[in-house]
């Protein structure tokens, strides 16, 4: 599908644009931003013309990729404020990693509708969660090495399907469990970085040799996209992280539940249009 110079400045500056949002949200939330650079990317594989098969799983792998350089920066920046529970990543680190292989294997084969389901679904419930606040807790401290270690392969699994970096359900799961939100937000961005670089490389290799691919993907992931909102998001990701320790608990999970509707709202209204 040809493109005019116009048009083609055009998707650029929205791809740089919506790159400064993912970076910010990174740090603000402790997320990877996928669930603001999924449905970007997908509307400008649209305008592309990228056939409808690919056209999602090449947003998720792609957002994957992106995840990488935005959550080891976001990770950093709550790791120097002595905010992140190292105990519970490590024990997160090998079970996050055996469901990111399962859900690159599953994405191969899936159609597109299975990662906009899974998507509405999760983040569906962390919204409800976040927005009737602290208390919908079921403990008040985290269960055992056992449950702890299948939270971790489910985090893993969904957030390959999903193409973010694990922040919305991690920051579930340690808040259910009375974790306090700062925390299970810094936490979440030691998540993203445990996610994002298998997913992405799960998603090249899930993708190779699939027809309607563009030329620039490797796999799915788009060299194009990542390149166009890697350095706006890289650079705003600090202010996220200075937002989130200037914000309140309850501002905070206002503001991460309202996301969260919005992108549900999207995807579902994409499903049954």
């Amino acid at each position: 599908m040809p493109f005019d110079m116009e048009t083609v400045l055009a998707l650029a500056g929205l791809l740089l644009v919506a790159g400064a949002a993912v970076g910010f949200l990174a740090g603000l939330f402790g997320v990877g931003g996928g669930a603001v650079s999924v449905p970007v990317l997908y509307e400008a594989f649209g305008l592309l013309g990228i056939d409808d098969s690919v056209r999602m799983p090449l947003a998720v792998g792609t957002s994957l990729a992106l995840i990488v350089p935005t959550s080891l920066q976001s990770a950093r920046g709550h790791y120097l404020r002595g905010a992140i529970d190292m105990p519970t990543l490590r024990l997160w680190a090998f079970p996050i990693l055996f469901g990111v292989i399962a859900g690159s294997v599953i994405a191969r084969y899936s159609d597109p509708w299975v990662f906009k389901l899974v998507f509405i679904g999760v983040a569906g419930v962390v919204s409800v969660r976040m927005l009737r606040g602290s208390g919908w807790t079921v403990a008040s401290a985290l269960p055992g090495a056992g449950i702890m270690r299948l939270f971790g392969a489910a985090i893993g699994f969904l957030s390959s399907l999903m193409g973010i970096g694990g922040g919305a359900i991690s920051n579930l799961i340690l808040s259910l469990f009375g974790t306090p939100i700062h925390r299970a937000v810094a936490t979440s961005a030691g998540v993203g970085v445990l996610i994002s670089i298998p997913g992405a490389i799960g998603y090249v290799f899930a993708g190779w040799g699939k027809a309607g691919l563009p030329p620039d993907a490797f796999g799915y992931v788009s060299l194009l996209g990542f390149l166009l909102m890697l350095p706006t998001s890289f650079l705003t990701t600090r202010f996220g992280v200075r937002a989130a320790h200037g914000l309140g608990k309850r501002q905070l999970e206002l503001l991460f539940g309202l996301f969260l509707m919005t992108v549900c709202l999207r995807f579902l209204y994409d499903i049954l249009a």
